[in-house]
């Protein structure tokens, strides 16, 4: 088989700074900020080096002219450099030792080429944490955004997830930019989100490699393992029942039982393994219950209209995100993909498609634009 994807489009800027960014699993991530330059339609002054080897292979330092584009036409990347144009002012870049955070050891783990920082408790892989929690394929909280996390992390009202769910009112009152309405209006909507799905629960998590994909993959299994909720009560208690149920799942996995899941391989079967033997998250979790969060059975009658109908995903949408479209359609029974073949039942295009449009055009496969596969949504639900 071979995949044909159009060249991105690339454009030329000045490496201005490198600096690091550490994400919530505690990797750190060396970004270019570079002289503002337009590309693929949109003003790119920041752009993703990936890691030391990439910075290695590129050659690329701080004041290099350089070429850069933006991966699956979303995420700027510096691609090339240009060391003729070097004037001798140019400075490498190189890893730190130490976080620049909290100072804890800098180092590599083992089949990894990511730098991590050792230290547990970094506030910056809290507050990542946190962030990725809240985030809208995760808890989706309203009116719980950066700004707003950053003010309950620094006056010490939350140090992890789990505090989210036991905030009252009287705890914002009187905080920057909080009088009684606000405070009570982001309390009712904490409140309204303690319930999840188990994908939704799983990417919550934040566990290194498992995005929403995966989680949904996770929770498929699981939900087939366990046994079936009693359908005479569905209340908190029923609920209650199957987050534990789905807790006792997890610790349960085996590294190869990890490994038989689709699209999981040795690596990422290791770290599940080792998430949910690892006392301090199951910590978490345990706190997270005892807050009210309750993990939402299946809805036995929920609609299966579109079972049989795959879906891939193209360009912008401008009414839900990928992973909100992705979520109504397997709500409905459908499934989604990455890729165009001839088993796609449609392809959803949205603002600046890819390649993935010409495809579905070239061997007839129905598309549809946003307001359409709205409706289809729908009438299907």
């Amino acid at each position: 088989m071979v995949a044909f994807k159009f060249p991105a489009e690339q454009a030329t800027t000045k490496v201005l700074d490198i600096t690091l960014q550490i994400g919530r699993t505690g990797v750190l991530t060396p970004v270019a900020h570079l002289t503002p330059v337009k590309v693929a339609g949109t003003t790119v002054s920041r752009a993703t080096l990936h890691n030391a080897d990439q910075i290695k292979r590129l050659g690329v330092r701080i004041g290099d002219t350089v070429v850069i584009e933006k991966a699956g036409d979303i995420i700027p990347a510096v691609v090339s450099v240009f060391p003729q144009l070097r004037t001798g002012k140019e400075k490498e870049f190189r890893m730190p030792r130490a976080c620049p955070v909290c100072g804890s050891t800098v180092a590599q783990r083992e089949n990894m080429v990511g730098h991590f920082c050792a230290n547990k408790d970094c506030p910056a892989k809290r507050r990542e944490g946190l962030y990725h929690f809240v985030s809208r394929a995760a808890f989706d909280i309203e009116g719980l955004g950066v700004k707003i996390i950053d003010l309950l992390y620094d006056q010490g009202l939350i140090k992890d997830a789990a505090d989210i769910f036991t905030l009252r009112p009287e705890n914002l009152i009187g905080l920057e930019g909080f009088a009684e309405v606000k405070s009570h209006k982001l309390i009712n909507s904490i409140t309204q989100k303690r319930r999840i799905t188990l994908p939704r629960f799983l990417y919550a998590l934040g566990i290194l490699h498992v995005g929403f994909e995966t989680a949904n993959d996770i929770a498929n299994i699981l939900a087939s393992r366990a046994s079936k909720p009693s359908p005479l009560k569905r209340g908190e208690m029923e609920r209650g029942v199957y987050s534990s149920q789905m807790l006792t799942e997890l610790q349960r996995m085996t590294a190869d039982d990890w490994s038989s899941i689709k699209d999981i391989g040795p690596v990422v079967a290791q770290t599940l393994h080792k998430y949910f033997h690892n006392s301090r998250n199951l910590r978490l979790i345990g706190k997270l219950f005892n807050a009210g969060v309750t993990i939402e059975p299946p809805n036995a009658s929920a609609s299966t209209k579109l079972a049989g109908k795959t879906f891939v995903l193209t360009g912008t949408l401008a009414l839900l995100t990928r992973e909100e479209a992705k979520q109504k359609i397997r709500a409905l029974g459908g499934e989604t993909s990455e890729t165009v073949s001839k088993k796609t039942s449609y392809v959803v295009a949205g603002v600046n498609p890819g390649s993935k449009l010409d495809k579905a055009k070239k061997i007839n496969i129905d598309i549809l634009n946003e307001l359409p596969f709205i409706n289809l949504l729908k009438r299907a639900g």
